[in-house]
């Protein structure tokens, strides 16, 4: 497992960066800059600079982040920008060796759309424009699942990757996002390992967040900090390991350096838990 996560602390150069990276015990890191839409994309001297220093300090670059890009915009030209800013980000993250570039699939303002054949057949295009901008041979676009857009289960992220057929197209793992029902929330260490099971390799990166039911007649569940829900971690990162030794694990969505440090002993306790477990042959 490669653990990492957001922090508080700013850096104007790797050495900094890795200094930081380092005092948190983190062996995974998201890429130092996040570029909003129509913003300027870092040169090729500053993404090698940063991705050298994480390979020298033995830290996988997990993810590039390409958010706040919509490629279900009704405006073509916001579509546009959208599409082509994701290829030059997924060429960043081939330059810095990073794991995948993730982003969510887009939206409509009507969202009754955004489950219509024309809204899967629109995904299959952008995606597959993407790639082949690139033609990665070291990363993978991704797309984040969620509920309310799609793809918004693995049976229907399974057949987007059929659809696509690239190589180049593989699968961010956010469970939290997904636990859309209270079987699935009291039973999510089954359903982690169906996750893992059905996606297999495909898998390149994972986020790392907590999940609470609410009490009430009407379902609602709440995103938390790691420790603080119903996550089986110690299944959560065994699962992952079988995959990838060396998946990232990234947490994400806390306030302060302390809320990460204690979502981080939290699961390196279970990943301990899950390494003993293996070491004596046994799986619960």
């Amino acid at each position: 497992m490669r653990l990492g996560g957001f922090f508080e602390e700013s850096f104007a150069d790797p050495e900094t960066w890795i200094e930081i990276l380092k005092e948190k015990q983190y062996t995974a890191a998201y890429f130092p800059f996040r570029v909003p839409l129509g913003g300027r994309m870092p040169d090729d001297a500053t993404v090698r600079a940063y991705a050298d220093a994480a390979a020298r300090a033995d830290i996988v670059m997990a993810e590039v982040g390409a958010w706040g890009r919509n490629y279900m915009a009704e405006d073509s030209a916001e579509r546009n920008l959208a599409i082509s800013e994701t290829s030059a980000l997924l060429d960043v993250a081939e330059q810095a060796n990073a794991r995948c570039v993730v982003n969510s699939a887009g939206w409509h303002s009507n969202g009754e759309d955004s489950f219509s054949d024309d809204t899967f057949a629109l995904i299959v295009d952008t995606v597959r424009q993407v790639v082949d901008a690139v033609n990665p041979r070291r990363t993978f676009f991704t797309l984040e699942l969620v509920t309310n857009i799609f793809p918004y289960s693995v049976d229907t992220y399974l057949d987007l990757l059929k659809a696509v057929d690239r190589k180049g197209f593989g699968v961010h793992l956010d469970p939290a996002n997904i636990l859309d029902n209270a079987r699935k929330y009291y039973r999510n260490g089954e359903f982690l390992r169906e996750c893992f099971r059905r996606f297999g390799p495909l898998v390149k990166s994972c986020h790392a967040k907590d999940v609470l039911l609410e009490p009430g007649p009407i379902l609602h569940l709440r995103e938390t900090q790691p420790g603080l829900g119903r996550m089986d971690y110690r299944t959560f990162v065994r699962e992952a390991m079988r995959i990838d030794p060396d998946m990232p694990i990234m947490m994400e969505h806390l306030d302060t350096n302390a809320e990460y440090a204690a979502a981080a002993a939290h699961i390196r306790a279970k990943a301990a838990e899950a390494e003993e477990e293996r070491n004596q042959g046994g799986e619960s």
